[in-house]
């Protein structure tokens, strides 16, 4: 640094001390005048918005105070735990009986912490809420073991800090295990893993026939969704980077013949203006404006009718926005309905989520500008308004077919019912085809016969979109039937040069324009060498579906499998040219550098443990609950400190990869009550375990025992006291290192497991930030969330 440079530095800092100093003499008159810590405190308060929905008399009467002092108070911490998982009752266990009951009688900031409470509308108490805000639960030293609890298990995969009324459209949409499910807007992803429990209802059913494909038109948010997605460990989810309005129809193999992909379950929750999220969100008290919902509408009508044009006949889509304005709700609802000519109707779900206080859709409504002039139909729209107000956002004029459409059955949640922030559901049932789908069927053996163009009608709001190449076929052809254009599109978009197995990301040169570029999708051909070791190994069963195997590469070593289900490889072989494929697929497989001398180059990955496990016959040592709790806190046990059980089973055992296998004993009711599988490696005399440090922290505090973390993420209480075998240098701690964010690697040592890639330690997350985990072939960009979810 030249001597100017040094003189203009110490100038400033000189300033800024007179600044302060300045600051103090004043008596701290800016705390006074409504500044705190430098930003100005953000009123409360927008008449307009008042105005609005006072005139459209969306709150009961008697209650406006009451809707408004809720908008001003902040918004309650709600959390879930994960149902589908075997330990979801160990998790709740804990949760009553140790973290909620140090919650007792505890003051913070002067006001008591009420006890969290189950929601009454969820089922099986598997979710809570509290009095405290997010901003209590980050900073407040007396709940930091109770933060730290929730960060750790959230990372985990067990719990999701999720807004309540955020789960209400997952419950709604009713999936079970066989369904094909569609998330048309899913970032960052607290419905979608919500869908994917329910996909995983049975735990002892690894591919369960259906899945999730979730999509975002946001490239840099599809990685979010991807790292909420991953902690739940399921081969049924596949995320794709597409505009929700005009997402391409997809098509699929059955018994050799191409057919179209129809959902069973749509989850259509689109983007918003918000307004429901005031007491999250400040912002929006300044920022509301009526122009919002009247810029938001056509593109929530055309998602919206998409979703309902790719849905199966009787098939359930849920609707959904954390906006409380009719123009984004009822009025897309009843344009929906009015469109599909009894194609669609609104089911009455009014008694599938017992103990939810709700109020019924509104049936009349008006249109608002940004300046607050009022419009009661689209007749009194004068034309210079036509751009900014459309017919779609007054409701239909006949009296029969508006009270035909039943629109009370809509749900809106208002804030000071139950405590929760605004929002706005219908659930939509498909009786037949779309009118502009329908389409004569082709006559076998009928050439198709060029026709001229027909003009779009009125009725088909998708003429824009030209992304789907069956659509268009269709369009333009209105005598072929959808089964014949997706053969034709088929035949466009085969090239003949595209090798098997091998599903790359879209050719498009314009895709490549915006987001990263992904790796392909190689799936293991039958005959490659590469699998009867690994199946000779582990004693894999003859059921065991290894052309679901993929990997990231088509160049060099495979250093990584992953498995999807079999209905999702159908869709990635059939449709690599039409999407544009983020992520699927689960880790089961990990190449070890020097594993050829161990008969098999690949661990096991504990990520796909659990739908790995049921196909494998050997390498499983059956442990107990001590022997996990020395597996968990040392790094290198020797043989001797296991059981003799275990002992016994892991002495004559070849070095490799091992399954480690707890069975709960139900005659001891007092220790852990759920099976655990975790991914071992037997050395030359001792045995380690490959699983993340919060996977770890979750074990051990399910055995109830004391797991204090630092403010850097120190090892759990007893973790260091044991020294790891192979001469491990002083300092180096447990396998919860201090300073890394997951499982140390093993020293390079002839006498220890296996060697990992090194990694460069990171600092974990302070209180209140995610870390976020790389996925393949994700590259390291920055991430945005979600208003609605985020907590």
């Amino acid at each position: 640094m030249g001597r100017r440079s040094w003189g203009r530095r110490l100038q400033q800092q000189q300033q800024q001390q007179q600044q302060r100093a300045g600051s103090a003499e004043d008596g701290g008159k800016r705390n006074g005048a409504g500044w705190e810590g430098g930003y100005p405190e953000i009123v409360k308060e927008n008449k307009l918005f008042e105005h609005y929905y006072q005139e459209l008399k969306i709150v009961p009467e008697g209650e406006w105070d009451q809707f408004m002092g809720a908008l001003r108070e902040p918004l309650p911490a709600t959390l879930r735990i994960t149902g589908y998982k075997s330990h979801a009752k160990e998790i709740l266990h804990c949760l009553k009986n140790k973290y909620f009951k140090e919650l007792e009688d505890l003051e913070v900031d002067g006001q008591k912490v009420e006890v969290p409470q189950p929601l009454s509308w969820y089922p099986e108490e598997l979710a809570w809420h509290t009095n405290l805000s997010r901003k209590i639960l980050r900073k407040s030293p007396q709940l930091e073991k109770f933060h730290q609890f929730l960060v750790s298990e959230t990372e985990s995969g067990n719990i999701s800090r999720q807004e309540a009324v955020s789960m209400i459209p997952p419950l709604l949409l009713n999936a079970h295990p066989h369904h094909k499910i569609l998330d048309m807007c899913a970032a960052p992803g607290s419905k979608t893993t919500q869908l994917i429990e329910m996909l995983h209802a049975d735990m002892n059913v690894p591919f369960p026939e259906g899945f999730v494909i979730a999509n975002d038109v946001d490239n840099r948010r599809c990685y979010l969704l991807v790292h909420q997605a991953k902690r739940l460990g399921s081969p049924c989810i596949m995320v794709v980077n597409h505009d929700a309005s005009c997402i391409p129809r997809l098509q699929v193999d059955v018994n050799g013949r191409k057919e179209i992909l129809f959902y069973d379950r749509i989850l259509c929750d689109v983007p918003c203006s918000g307004d429901g999220t005031m007491r999250k969100n400040v912002d929006v008290w300044k920022k509301w404006s009526a122009l919002n919902s009247l810029q938001l509408h056509g593109l929530q009508l055309r998602i919206a009718t998409r979703g309902a044009e790719q849905l199966v006949e009787g098939g359930r889509m849920v609707y959904s926005t954390c906006s409380l304005n009719p123009i984004e709700d009822e009025a897309v609802i009843a344009s929906l309905l009015e469109k599909s000519e009894g194609a669609l109707e609104l089911a009455d779900v009014s008694s599938e989520l017992p103990g939810l206080k709700w109020v019924p859709g509104l049936s009349q409504w008006k249109v608002m500008t940004k300046d607050g002039q009022w419009f009661t139909s689209w007749d009194d729209v004068p034309h210079n308004r036509h751009t900014q107000i459309r017919p779609t956002m007054f409701p239909p004029k006949d009296p029969e077919k508006l009270q035909a459409m039943h629109l009370e059955r809509c749900l809106r949640i208002l804030p000071h019912h139950q405590n929760t922030g605004g929002f706005f559901v219908a659930v939509l049932v498909k009786k037949a085809s779309m009118l502009w789908n329908k389409r004569p069927p082709k006559l076998q053996g009928e050439l198709a016969e060029p026709r001229a163009p027909v003009p779009p009608s009125p009725a088909e709001p998708m003429a824009g979109c030209t992304s789907d190449t069956s659509e268009l076929e269709s369009k333009l052809a209105p005598g072929i039937s959808d089964t014949g254009a997706v053969e034709r599109a088929e035949n466009m978009d085969s090239s003949g040069s595209k090798r098997d197995g091998v599903c790359g990301p879209p050719p498009s040169k314009k895709m490549k324009l915006f987001g990263f570029k992904e790796d392909p999708f190689v799936f293991i051909p039958e005959d490659d060498p590469l699998f009867p070791p690994i199946q000779k190994f582990y004693a894999l069963d003859p059921s065991f579906p290894k052309t679901n195997l993929l990997t990231r590469t088509t160049e060099g070593k495979k250093r990584q499998l992953y498995m999807v289900s079999k209905e999702l490889r159908n869709v990635l072989l059939n449709n690599s040219e039409r999407m544009k494929v983020i992520n699927t697929g689960i880790k089961v497989w990990c190449r070890n550098n020097s594993g050829e001398e161990f008969d098999c180059a690949f661990r096991l990955a504990q990520e796909g443990i659990y739908t790995l496990y049921p196909f494998i016959n050997s390498r499983i040592i059956t442990v107990s609950i001590e022997d996990v709790q020395v597996l968990l806190t040392q790094e290198n046990p020797f043989f001797r400190k296991l059981s003799s059980e275990a002992y016994s089973q892991v002495k004559d055992m070849a070095k490799g990869s091992v399954v480690l296998k707890y069975e709960p004993d139900p005659t001891k009711p007092d220790t852990l009550q759920c099976p655990i599988v975790l991914c071992g490696w037997r050395g030359k005399a001792s045995v380690r375990t490959f699983v993340p440090r919060n996977e770890r922290l979750h074990y051990l505090r399910m055995m109830g025992l004391e797991v204090p973390v630092g403010k850097r993420g120190g090892a759990p209480c007893g973790a260091g006291a044991h020294q790891p075998a192979g001469g491990r240098r002083a300092g180096a701690g447990s396998p919860l290192e201090r300073n890394t964010g997951r499982v140390r690697a093993a020293p390079r040592s002839r006498k220890s497991g296996p060697v990992l890639s090194k990694r460069p330690a990171r600092t974990p997350p302070q209180a209140g930030t995610r870390r976020r985990l790389a996925c393949p072939g994700e590259p390291r960009g920055p991430r945005r969330g979600c208003p609605e979810d985020q907590i």
